[in-house]
């Protein structure tokens, strides 16, 4: 079964990609669409009858070399399942709603095979991405890692015909280098303290790593703690967390079943699993996990404020996404990965909604994507707006207060807002993820108001002739609408009840492994012994038990249920004022976002320019890049090579060219002359050097 779930999107894949001529472009689109959804039936199966015990499924041996001995294979446990219903769930609803989207797209001509091409691509990524859950050690992690990014690159520059898509594919692919980078790096290190790259060795080994000095950079560092900020490094680059997001927002150049599938719940959600599955590493990295904390809310309060004032409906949405991935990373920085995940699996409901939701806006406004040539449009397209309705109840939390009754986003942001405060006693991160939960109440209303409500703006005759969407598209909406509604009450307890309820949905002992860890108590008991030598790796009959490791002294789940009422009730009265900010500047008075833009110009530009990011890096690293090619071309190549070397090497050739020439004259008492002189100065040469002695 679990073989069917990875392997019959790349068979899809492949007869998309290379067997549409013979099944015909209509029969390729339903034909990965059904593996699809049969990979999606078999992924609840596993996960609905899952047990505690970790399966691991052998495939084949993949590389041998030295002491590296990977094979390929399936690891099954909780945190595998989570990650197979979210992928095949939202790529099979994406596949059926790309069958009504893509079937008269306008950005291309008769005779193409572009949809044979577009579903092939699909299903390449979901196989890429299932090949990275199920990875059993770090190679095979690492071979999906990749595989996405370039699925990503392929379905992001779909419309090769924009220059803007082609630079925005470009953009996604080199800024996730350079996070892939420092994932090798942490690879790297593993294998060289370890001698493995298997999870099993590594979880065993976490603890002597937490006691070892690794010279890295001219010194010493903790290997624990550089080790999983490497990983995270990588993480930063998938997840699009702050410094390594600026490929996020124009990677909305591509159609939007993709920013839905790629850039709302599977791909940018891989460097959250990353740290979830590494967290027996994680437990002994307190300064690795202390940054995570810090970066995760920082983005999510810096990506909500730049999405107040966005324009382009599905810039609005990446930005959201952004925010809610730094949500994710606060609570595996904590140390609660189980409600990081949590909020992953409801936010892959309400945000694929929420993107394909726009491309059903999109789609019935031919295209517009500016919110501000829309209006009045829930007239015109009523079950798009109930499902975007749905999906913007859950972004923003709308529940009953102190309840477990309430939109999915209402519980699982609940969550992680209150783990923040009882892991950093109510600190920076619980603060700014506060802060993040208004604006995004702020810009989610917003994004309502402009489209749905009002008066038409923009285009007349694009408004008179806006309608519904084919069913083809509307289903996958319905099906995520109840994703939306009821999978936080439904999992709740699984993933942030009791502890003993959390340790029995990921396969925990109760009575967990010992030993020293970077939370709680235990930062006192990390003590550093310089070791040059790679550490010993312990029995992997002793790594940690279970999908997910929370030490003994990681007491903030526990502690989380504990939090003060006002905390509790904090990110429903933050998604209140944000709602009430959005009706007055939106519905009430219309005119008071134009004259707070004017009043506050310089804040207006400097969010609307997205922190000046892009600015940066195009002074600090693009240009001084595109000089340094420069001047090797024109003074390398065309100065020293073309100018000098190629200068000399246009006389000398053509001259021995024409020597050559005119020895090979035909006649045979040349050639027999020629040799006749070569016996000689052969036998001079041997007289002199003595060789005939």
């Amino acid at each position: 079964m679990e073989k069917i779930i990875l392997f019959a999107p790349l068979v899809g894949s492949l007869i998309a990609g290379f067997g549409w001529r013979l099944t015909g472009e209509r029969a390729a689109q339903w034909i990965t669409t059904g593996l699809l959804f049969l990979a999606c039936l078999l992924s609840w199966i596993v996960f609905l009858s899952l047990g505690s015990e970790t399966q691991q499924i052998h495939i084949m041996n993949f590389i041998q070399s030295g002491t590296l001995d990977t094979a390929w294979s399936i690891r099954v446990d909780r945190l595998t399942a989570i990650m197979l219903i979210v992928v095949t769930t939202v790529s099979a609803l994406v596949h059926l709603y790309s069958v009504g989207y893509m079937a008269h797209d306008e950005a291309w001509g008769e005779g193409e095979h572009y949809k044979a091409r577009f579903f092939a691509y699909l299903s390449f990524f979901t196989f890429a991405m299932l090949a990275l859950v199920t990875a059993d050690d770090l190679i095979q992690m690492f071979f999906g890692w990749e595989g996405v990014g370039v699925a990503s690159y392929l379905l992001i520059g779909f419309y090769y015909k924009k220059p803007s898509a082609n630079a925005a594919a470009i953009k996604a692919f080199v800024v996730n280098r350079v996070g892939d980078f420092g994932f090798a790096l942490g690879i790297f290190g593993l294998f060289y303290l370890t001698d493995s790259i298997k999870f099993d060795d590594i979880f065993a080994a976490a603890p002597a790593l937490a006691d070892t000095q690794l010279e890295f950079l001219w010194r010493e560092w903790n290997a624990a703690n550089l080790l999983a900020f490497l990983l995270f490094v990588g993480a930063m680059g998938k997840s699009a967390q702050l410094f390594l997001h600026t490929w996020l927002p124009d990677a909305m150049e591509g159609p939007t079943p993709v920013s839905a599938l790629i850039h709302a719940a599977t791909m940018v959600t891989a460097g959250v699993f990353l740290v979830a599955r590494m967290s027996p590493l994680m437990e002994y990295a307190p300064e690795a996990t202390a940054f995570i904390t810090f970066l995760g809310a920082t983005t999510a309060f810096v990506a909500a404020t730049i999405g107040l004032v966005q324009n382009d409906i599905k810039r609005v949405i990446a930005y959201s996404t952004m925010s809610q991935l730094g949500y994710m990373f606060v609570a595996a920085g904590v140390g609660v990965y189980s409600v990081a995940m949590f909020h992953l699996l409801t936010h892959a409901f309400f945000k694929a909604m929420l993107f394909l939701g726009a491309g059903s806006v999109i789609h019935a406004m031919h295209h517009e994507q500016d919110m501000r040539n829309y209006g009045g449009l829930r007239k015109k397209i009523p079950y798009t707006y109930w499902a975007m309705m749905i999906g913007t109840l859950a972004i923003t939390g709308v529940g009953i207060p102190l309840t477990t009754i309430g939109f999915a986003g209402f519980l699982s942001k609940d969550a992680i807002i209150e783990s923040a405060y009882a892991g950093t006693d109510g600190g920076y991160a619980f603060w700014m993820l506060v802060i993040a939960a208004l604006f995004t109440s702020f810009y989610s209303w917003r994004l309502m108001f402009l489209t749905f409500f009002g008066e038409p703006r923009g285009n007349k005759h694009t408004h008179d002739h806006a309608h519904e969407s084919p069913k083809v598209m509307l289903i996958p909406l319905g099906v995520l609408a109840l994703g939306a509604i009821f999978s936080g009450m439904i999992w709740y307890g699984s993933f942030f009840g009791s502890t003993e309820q959390v340790n029995k949905f990921f396969g925990i002992p109760y009575e967990a492994v010992e030993g020293k860890t970077g939370h709680g108590e235990g930062d006192a008991a990390v003590k550093e012994t310089k070791s040059a030598k790679p550490v010993a790796v312990s029995d992997p009959a002793q790594a940690p038990k279970g999908a997910i490791f929370m030490a003994p002294d990681n007491k903030v789940l526990s502690k989380a249920h504990y939090a003060p009422k006002w905390v509790k009730v904090s990110p429903f009265v933050a998604m209140v004022i944000g709602l009430i900010f959005a009706l007055w500047f939106y519905v009430w008075n219309p005119s008071m976002p134009a004259k707070a833009a004017e009043s506050q110009r310089p804040l207006y530009l400097f969010l609307l320019n997205k922190w000046y990011f892009d600015e940066i890096y195009d002074f600090l690293f693009v240009r001084p890049a595109k000089a340094l090619g420069r001047f090797l071309w024109k003074r390398g190549d065309g100065n020293v090579i073309d100018g000098s070397i190629n200068s000399v090497a246009m006389g000398i050739v053509p001259w021995v060219t024409r020597l050559a020439g005119r020895a090979q004259s035909g006649y045979i008492f040349t050639y027999a002359f020629a040799m006749v002189i070569g016996i000689v100065v052969l036998i001079t040469w041997m007289t002199l050097s003595g060789g005939a002695q």
